[in-house]
């Protein structure tokens, strides 16, 4: 074992269960039920995964204690009378146990953010006038307060859910009393206002919480473990508490749950979205300040969660004592193999999460979870399913960007003779210019980790070659990938080739060029980071967008965590605004108010990106096999780029 982290790898013991490390899989529910409710072999693979990849424990998100409340859409309900619930949950317990990791689920019940029961009413510890801050279908409608006996029933609804949780196989639970829901709602002195036995001060408001988990405790075994995640601080609400209140309700909890996950914020209020899942733009592990807090006033063990992936990080969390599980959602979405490769000394090979939120989008649109940066990432089955040999290929790829550098690692990793040739002097593409972008930090190491990988494969690498037919005619490839990637887009705006306009990489690459004052033409991802980095180098920004919103690439998470950064910067987007000339002194726009002029010193294109398609057909013909991959198929993502390159190159000698 890799003794540089030594505290990371010693087992712990929660109730009568040892955990094999202290890494654990946090929540992370998918959309693709098959019926619906259902684990689908998709969904039991990609949690597999994560056990085979060394986690200690792998929890498979969003399970429902009963139809309460409910989107019919989403998530699995935990009832031993519910068919869809016993089709397949017993089998992917089993996928993940029989990897030596502890399969557990995540308890919870909507409450006042839930769907109306069948008697019209939507159930809370107390009545409240729902607003449109809250992140449901529910503005403007008043919850109930719920009665003694619905309380009592919510209770057993918990419990009984455990129960059926263990008898598939499950060997932990993980009770819900943070984010939001309901009993974050009694934990909560802003939305709890009961004068009974279940409201007030901090031991009748958490008395729902430590009924369920004494309850499980009889009815399960003392000895089966209870994890209760609970919001430590920033609970969302306006007035919620902060740490102070989460400390008091830590204590609480203290020596009834097995293990306190302190986690942040509130997924239902849209404000505190960035506190529970932290952007880029946040530190490596920002709220492990929260778990260190409580654990200082509680005997029971401490998870701590947000934004963690560095193993240097979570290393130090349990060796300093601010914690006694790290826990990670995206982190191991990037790499389920983070924990095995840690231990055994293979950290160069990690891949870190970027925190783009890409993996939260495609969830959204297509009910998987996959990684921008590591092609492996949600393609279980596709990996597991068997493929004929591949026959030993001489495989030329044109460009050394993003899509060039990982077709090159996969071929080469399957036994292909690679040779990668780039024009330019490095290696990584237009991305090389994000190196030294503080909030870009993973964007550098990623390209290290895929530099790294191209050495220890030894692939044959040659810097300042341009791949022309002549030249690759002269090798004699069995198979070309074309990854030559593209061209900046410059629209034909009078004035745009002035001395004072430069493209958005350039301005990356040397901030020091761009003037004072700046304009940005384009308000997608790369217009929008590009601004928030010259802000924080001192420079005035103005961007420009003609459409009415961002262009976030289908990222509408990363989207909104951009403009909250930008907001809190003080950087502008003027949206409905279309350049028409560029002079020395800056642009002139159209606007639905009429025109408009943006002084600046600098004028920067961030207006997209033109295939580079005539070097693709020049060179299309100059192998038996051809692939065309990346950029300079069609501009798009870095998501795009990998995994149309590691498909690619996985195919290569097959077909």
């Amino acid at each position: 074992m890799n003794s540089r982290y030594k505290n990371l790898f010693t087992p712990i013991q929660l109730g009568d269960v040892l955990f094999r490390n202290r890494i654990f899989s946090a929540p992370t529910g998918l959309y693709n039920y098959v019926p619906p409710g259902c684990p689908s072999e998709d969904f039991i693979a990609y949690f597999e995964r994560k056990a085979k990849g060394g986690a200690a424990a792998v929890n498979i998100g969003e399970c429902y204690v009963d139809d309460v409340g409910m989107p019919r859409s989403r998530g699995f309900i935990m009832l031993d009378d519910h068919e869809t619930s016993r089709l397949g949950l017993g089998k992917l317990a089993s996928s993940i146990s029989r990897h030596g990791a502890v399969a557990s689920v995540e308890l919870n019940r909507r409450g006042m953010v839930g769907k109306p029961d069948a008697n019209g009413d939507i159930l809370g510890p107390s009545e409240r006038m729902l607003t449109g801050d809250e992140w449901n279908d529910n503005d403007g409608v008043s919850s109930r307060a719920m009665s003694e006996e619905q309380i009592l029933s919510a209770i057993e609804a918990f419990v009984s859910a455990a129960e059926f949780s263990k008898y598939l196989g499950f060997g932990m639970a993980t009770i819900h009393a943070g984010h939001g829901w309901l009993l974050h709602q009694f934990l909560s002195p802003t939305i709890n206002k009961r004068t009974d036995r279940w409201g007030g001060n901090p031991e009748n408001r958490a008395r729902i919480v430590v009924s369920i988990c004494d309850e499980i405790h009889k009815r399960c075994g003392a000895g089966f473990p209870v994890e209760v995640r609970m919001s430590g601080a920033e609970e969302g609400w306006e007035g919620g508490y902060g740490i102070d209140e989460g400390v008091e309700i830590a204590k609480q909890l203290d020596g009834h749950a097995d293990l306190i996950h302190v986690s942040v914020g509130n997924i239902f209020v849209m404000s505190s979205m960035d506190l529970t899942h932290p952007n880029m733009f946040h530190e490596e592990g920002c709220n492990v300040k929260y778990a260190a807090e409580i654990k200082k006033h509680v005997k029971t063990p401490v998870a701590t969660i947000g934004a963690l992936s560095d193993p240097d990080v979570l290393e130090e969390i349990i060796a300093s004592g601010k914690a006694d599980i790290v826990v990670m959602a995206r982190g191991l979405i990037c790499d389920p193999d983070l924990p095995n490769k840690a231990r055994e000394g293979r950290e160069k090979e990690q891949f870190k999460c970027l925190r783009c939120f890409y993996c939260v989008g495609v969830n959204y649109v297509c009910g998987h979870l996959f990684c921008a940066l590591n092609p492996e990432s949600g393609k279980d089955m596709e990996i597991n399913a068997a493929l004929p040999p591949a026959k030993k290929q001489k495989v030329l790829v044109a460009g050394g960007g993003i899509a060039g550098m990982q077709a090159a690692i996969t071929a080469s990793e399957l036994g292909h003779e690679v040779i990668l040739c780039e024009k330019t002097a490095s290696l990584g593409g237009p991305i090389q210019c994000e190196r030294n972008v503080p909030f870009k930090k993973r964007v550098s190491e990623y390209l290290d980790r895929q530099l790294y990988m191209l050495s220890k494969l030894n692939v044959d690498v040659r810097l300042n070659t341009e791949v022309t037919p002549e030249f690759a005619s002269s090798l004699s490839p069995d198979a070309i990938v074309a990854a030559v990637g593209s061209r900046p887009s410059i629209p034909p705006i009078p004035g745009i080739s002035g001395r004072n306009v430069i493209s958005a990489e350039d301005a990356f690459l040397n901030p020091e060029s761009v003037g004072g004052s700046v304009a940005i033409l384009g308000a997608g991802l790369t217009g929008a980071e590009l601004g928030l980095y010259l802000h924080t180098l001192g420079r005035h920004v103005e961007i420009i967008e003609m459409k009415d919103k961002m262009s976030a690439q289908n990222n509408s998470s990363q989207g909104g965590a951009i403009k909250s950064a930008l907001a809190k910067a003080g950087v502008t987007i003027s949206f409905n605004t279309k350049a028409v000339e560029v002079t020395d002194k800056g642009v002139r726009c159209e606007t639905e108010t009429g025109e408009r002029f943006f002084e600046a010193d600098t004028v920067i294109t961030a207006l997209g990106q033109e295939p580079l398609r005539d070097t693709v057909i020049a060179l299309s013909s100059c192998a038996p096999r051809f692939y065309q991959i990346g950029d300079c198929r069609s501009p798009r993502a870095i998501a795009a780029a990998t995994s149309e390159a590691w498909t690619v190159a996985r195919h290569i000698g097959r077909y």
